[in-house]
């Protein structure tokens, strides 16, 4: 009876003290927090509000209920977002940006305190589509295509000044995509064919009118051939003719000469 009595006592204290160590550990893990590699942390307390200070990696203490974690990624992230703008000319383009974008670590209290955890994806699609019509709007479509790199500067460098207004750093900025609407599409092509009838006809104005001087010059030619014959004819009288005329007559006869030898053969 006595061996059983002090079995369960054991028992009992062996399950304070398993509740005890439980309680403890729960406590103290309470009170830990841990930040990852490529993160920040920003703490809320009850009392004081978002504390300006940004905590780095690694496992850190914490007044349970009283204080709060906040973990925010600082690692740079890509972002894409399509935008319809109008240009000069009022036509519409099709745009693809992609950015890479990381919040500024020394502003993460004012970023957590403005605009949450989910920065990025508030702010850049706003600011992109801004940047993206109003840059577009100083430009007609076709230099789009012809002044690219200019335009992929000029949206670069606002992008850039915007998003700094909301503490947000953009490590790139590039147009990924640019399409334009059928209406320009289509005259574009009608403008193509244009240009190759233009060449066409261009081509058929040269040649008539380079057969238009091979004309002139024959003709020049002629006319200087009857003018060297009537100077020769002047100049040896009638005798230049009639010799013509023997010449031909000999001419005449030998030819009728052979064809009866061919006959009588």
């Amino acid at each position: 009876m006595a061996n059983a009595q002090r079995a369960a006592n054991a028992l009992n204290n062996i399950a304070r003290a398993a509740f005890a160590v439980g309680i403890g550990g729960a406590a103290v893990n309470s009170c830990l927090y841990t930040v990852d590699g490529g993160q920040r942390a920003v703490i809320f307390d009850r009392f004081q509000g978002v504390k300006p200070d940004t905590v780095g990696e690694g496992t850190h203490f914490l007044v349970p209920w009283l204080q709060k974690p906040f973990i925010f990624d600082i690692r740079t992230r890509p972002h894409t977002f399509s935008s319809i703008s109008g240009t000069k000319d009022l036509q519409m383009v099709n745009l693809t940006l992609r950015v890479l974008s990381r919040p500024e670590v020394n502003r993460l209290s004012d970023i957590f305190q403005t605009l949450g955890l989910e920065y990025d994806e508030k702010v850049l699609p706003s600011i992109g589509n801004e940047v993206l019509k109003a840059v577009v709007a100083q430009f007609n479509a076709d230099q789009l295509l012809t002044e690219r790199p200019h335009v992929s500067a000029l949206v670069r460098e606002s992008l850039i000044r915007r998003a700094k207004d909301f503490n947000i750093v953009l490590d790139d900025v590039a147009i990924t995509h640019l399409s334009y609407g059928a209406e320009f599409s289509k005259a574009v092509e009608q403008k193509q064919v244009a240009q190759q009838e233009a060449e066409r006809s261009k081509f058929v104005v040269m040649k008539a009118e380079q057969e238009r001087r091979a004309a002139i010059i024959r003709a020049e030619g002629e006319s200087e051939s009857a003018k060297l014959i009537s100077d020769a004819t002047e100049a040896a009288g009638m005798g230049l003719i009639e010799l013509r005329k023997i010449e031909a007559a000999k001419e005449n006869a030998a030819s009728m000469a052979g064809t009866e030898c061919g006959l009588s053969a």
